[in-house]
């Protein structure tokens, strides 16, 4: 499949305030940046002859979502049709741990119910992506 099959994005809770939704986005960006290694592009050499690291080869856009609609989506993200999707969620456990450590300890405690989405970000066939995304409007 190539690149223009397949598409990124993330859904963010709108409601969070400004900080937590730039953080969710970061965290959720890195973690797809290291899990899709084809979605980085080669370094690039300006004109200068300064080097640019490489960014993502395709606009990933931020749509806004709701408390219900990300618990929804992730719901649907498990489901047969899209279990090949990659799939990245950030939530209210993960914000309020310290270190790694304490997040997946407190994680296997938990269930479902007893924590909040923040943002998923979903990466995979465009026709996947867009069916469950396609209806969901850009976070302004």
């Amino acid at each position: 499949m190539s690149h223009f099959e397949k598409k990124c994005v993330l859904v963010i809770d709108e409601k969070l305030p400004l900080g937590l939704i730039a953080n969710t986005a970061a965290i959720l960006g890195v973690t797809l940046g290291a899990k899709v290694a084809d979605m980085i592009g080669d370094n690039v050499v300006d004109g200068s002859g300064i080097e640019h690291l490489g960014i993502v080869k395709a606009p990933i856009p931020i749509l806004k979502g709701t408390t219900e609609l990300l618990s929804n989506l992730k719901d649907k993200t498990m489901t047969e049709p899209f279990l090949d999707l990659i799939v990245v969620d950030f939530s209210d456990a993960a914000q309020r741990c310290k270190t790694y450590e304490d997040y997946v300890t407190k994680l296997q405690t938990m269930s479902k119910v007893d924590y909040r989405y923040f943002g998923l970000g979903i990466y995979g066939d465009t026709k996947k992506v867009n069916s469950l995304t396609g209806d969901i409007a850009l976070l302004r």
